[in-house]
């Protein structure tokens, strides 16, 4: 099973007001070419299942990367905050990784990890 990523952060107002709502601009592992900033990336970067000797596991644990891309630094920040803020009572922030501007795009990036544990 995924982390519910994408449910968590849709219904969120913060988010939708900075990534829009046809489509939320959200999307698992790279965004569609020419999608409009700001915008926002997640993978899983890890994960693993709770292993217990008795049974099979019952919860994975993930690591989920999140990329978020925007013309201007302080709108990557501003959509950053959004997804932290609506996720953060699902799931536990735990590293913020870059903070610099895309090579080929020019776009800012601001990157941060999330570590989830799912039920199956």
């Amino acid at each position: 099973m995924y982390p519910p990523v994408f449910k968590t952060c849709s219904g969120k107002s913060a988010v939708t007001a900075v990534l829009g709502t046809d489509p939320v601009r959200l999307f698992p592992t790279e965004a569609p070419q020419g999608v409009s900033t700001p915008y926002a990336t997640h993978q899983i970067a890890s994960g693993m299942p709770y292993n217990y000797l008795a049974q099979r596991p019952d919860t994975d644990r993930f690591t989920i990367q999140i990329d978020v891309f925007a013309s201007d630094q302080g709108a990557a920040h501003e959509a950053a905050d959004a997804l932290i803020h609506a996720m953060e009572g699902a799931a536990y922030v735990t590293s913020y990784n870059l903070n610099e501007r895309d090579e080929d795009t020019r776009n800012w990036r601001f990157s941060f990890d999330v570590d989830w544990i799912v039920p199956r």
